[in-house]
């Protein structure tokens, strides 16, 4: 089954001469319970497609489709109980005055859920962190430790869909392991499917089943992980990528 279906998908900002095609005609299906990559090197366009996805990039045209439901410009609120997004820096995406508690349980009381403290634990547990973060502000944690609580806020509302935005690009390398890690046994455990933006090839080697390469907007080429660890693109663009990061 189809859990996302982006077809014929165009973004873009401003208007008249001012108009910029960010992304054009970019079609690809990612399966239930897959992982999904999009790379590509900067402003090819990859974080606009799950900026669109989300609405924070308005304009656009072609179809988003979630589980066979067409998404409009509105997105109901049932929407982001099922589709939710990890940002690139964990320290942008929170609060700096609100506690870990704070930003879960405001997640899940927006979502109507009401055994609150019950499900701020077990999250924090589902992340590896535990309760004893529970009381702690954003500058009280590590790199690592705030994507885990970014992660842990993405999870609450129960989605099964999950757009990652190079959500390790930002930590220090010592630490992009263990939050992959986390990542792969979390699509495990809850039946996740991913739509994974990196430029590191090696990131999407490891966490993703397929992947799209993105070239000024377009998709260039549809692959799957068993051609990227061969090295067996066929676009002349992909296989530049893959020769760079040998």
């Amino acid at each position: 089954m189809s859990m996302l279906d982006i077809d014929a998908l165009d973004v873009w900002f401003g208007r008249d001469r001012g108009r910029v095609d960010a992304v054009r005609q970019a079609s690809f299906i990612a399966a239930a319970g897959e992982s999904f990559g999009l790379v590509g090197e900067s402003g090819s366009g990859k974080s606009t497609i799950l900026r669109a996805i989300t609405g924070l990039a308005p304009t656009w045209s072609g179809k988003i489709a979630v589980k066979g439901h067409a998404i409009g410009q509105r997105r109901p609120k049932a929407f982001y109980k099922q589709v939710q997004m990890v940002f690139q820096d964990p320290y942008a995406s929170l609060h700096p005055r609100h506690s870990v508690d704070a930003v879960l349980g405001e997640t899940l009381h927006l979502h109507g859920f009401r055994d609150i403290d019950a499900r701020v634990v077990k999250l924090l547990d589902d992340v590896g962190l535990g309760q004893k973060f529970r009381f702690r502000y954003p500058h009280q944690l590590s790199g690592g430790q705030r994507q885990r609580v970014a992660i842990a806020r993405a999870l609450a509302p129960e989605p099964e869909l999950l757009l990652l935005d190079e959500p390790t690009s930002a930590l220090d390398v010592s630490v992009q392991a263990e939050i992959l890690n986390l990542l792969a046994d979390l699509r495990q455990e809850h039946g996740l499917t991913y739509l994974m933006v990196s430029h590191d090839l090696s990131v999407v080697g490891h966490m993703c089943d397929r992947l799209a390469v993105m070239k000024d907007g377009e998709i260039v080429e549809i692959m799957d992980v068993a051609a990227l660890r061969a090295m067996k693109a066929t676009h002349p663009y992909s296989q530049h990528l893959l020769q760079a990061s040998v």
